[in-house]
């Protein structure tokens, strides 16, 4: 398993923590691997002169020079399968994106090559591929360019894809995926690019690395799983129903790491809790929360008061930029899935929760 790679502490005078935004954390992670390692290599569309669209990559060309940090063409098939070639010449290519479905042209690569080169030759070529996607919405985009694609590089054996919701997370998930000799989808959430928290560029803290779920919020009525843009919803939706009438407790589990997925951390926060709500920007059927919700069941099965529930996009198109508000999983479609929660968990009669008891229309559990 991939970790979190952590600069040594300066000596006295280091730089405080101060206000740093996500983006300029991914800044810093990119810059910092660049310069631990020269095999490091960053390109993509409009990532050198301009320093990317969202300025992720500002700065980086001045600093390494063209040929470590340059432009490429509209061409994201391209790009991906100029990343297999370099990584199999022993390069640590890290692609952009530009957008969530921009991505799309180079998916064939992704899925023939990227993921499968290092089974394909036993081990004997490793594949330190590093794809970042700006995904997601939130920010008003039009169409291909607020996707949540995730679904489709979870299905894809061979990738790990992760995602951060924290200004550390930005940094430190980052670092493990640029280090790591698998390839990594790295999906990062763009209504989070400007969030600010206090963090020294310096002496960056250590986090968990991928394939590593965190607790942000514990509670004991009920565990909402979730991941990128939709963890600080899900906690100022947890805030909110401690001033519902029943006083809910919600706890808030940021999964962080999508494939591989930390069933433990889930599964045991599901067991303390005994009831789940999975919340995801991406559509519902056959998206992230299907598969999550199959395996809390199989883990979670004598332990869970209610069925588990999604809280997810719908299942269409993203929609233009004035009715996503609708779209987005929001603190009150949350809490409307956690009092359905608790209204299933009355369905049994008696001391005991055990099967075989009866709901109030005749129907047994």
């Amino acid at each position: 398993m991939s970790t979190a790679v952590r600069r040594p502490p300066k000596e006295a005078g280091a730089v405080a923590r101060k206000p740093a935004t996500m983006g300029q954390a991914l800044n810093r992670a990119l810059r910092d691997a660049m310069a631990e390692d020269p095999e490091v290599h960053v390109f993509g569309e409009d990532v050198g002169t301009l320093g990317g669209v969202f300025r992720v990559t500002d700065g980086l060309a001045e600093r390494f020079g063209p040929d470590r940090c340059g432009d490429t063409p509209l061409a994201e098939a391209g790009i991906l399968g100029t990343a297999v070639g370099m990584a199999m010449y022993g390069l640590r290519p890290v692609v952009e994106m530009q957008f969530d479905a921009f991505a799309f042209p180079g998916f064939e690569q992704l899925v023939s090559h990227v993921s499968r080169m290092r089974n394909r030759t036993r081990g004997g070529l490793p594949m330190p591929v590093t794809v970042r996607i700006p995904y997601g919405g939130g920010i008003g985009g039009v169409e291909h360019h607020s996707d949540s694609s995730e679904a489709y590089y979870m299905a894809t054996p061979g990738i790990h894809v992760v995602t951060p919701a924290t200004v550390a997370d930005a940094y430190g998930l980052l670092r493990a995926a640029i280090a790591s000799d698998d390839p990594v989808v790295f999906l990062e959430p763009k209504r989070l690019y400007w969030t600010k928290a206090d963090w020294n560029p310096e002496e960056p803290e250590r986090v968990p690395g991928i394939g590593e779920a965190v607790v942000r919020r514990p509670g004991t009525s009920a565990t909402l799983l979730t991941y990128g843009p939709s963890v600080q919803v899900c906690l100022e939706a947890a805030e909110a129903a401690r001033e519902e009438p029943e006083g809910w407790d919600l706890e808030v589990v940021d999964l962080r790491s999508l494939v591989p997925f930390d069933e433990e951390t889930a599964a045991a926060s599901v067991r303390r809790t005994g009831r789940a709500v999975i919340v995801h920007e991406s559509p519902g059927f056959a998206g992230p929360g299907a598969e999550i919700a199959a395996r809390i069941t199989e883990r979670c099965f004598h332990h869970l008061e209610a069925p588990v529930l999604r809280v997810a996009g719908f299942d269409i198109p993203y929609p233009p930029p004035m009715l996503e508000r609708h779209h987005l999983p929001g603190v009150d479609r949350i809490l409307d899935a956690v009092a359905r929660l608790q209204w299933e968990s009355r369905w049994t009669e008696g001391p005991a929760n055990g099967p075989g008891t009866r709901h109030p229309d005749g129907g047994v559990r």
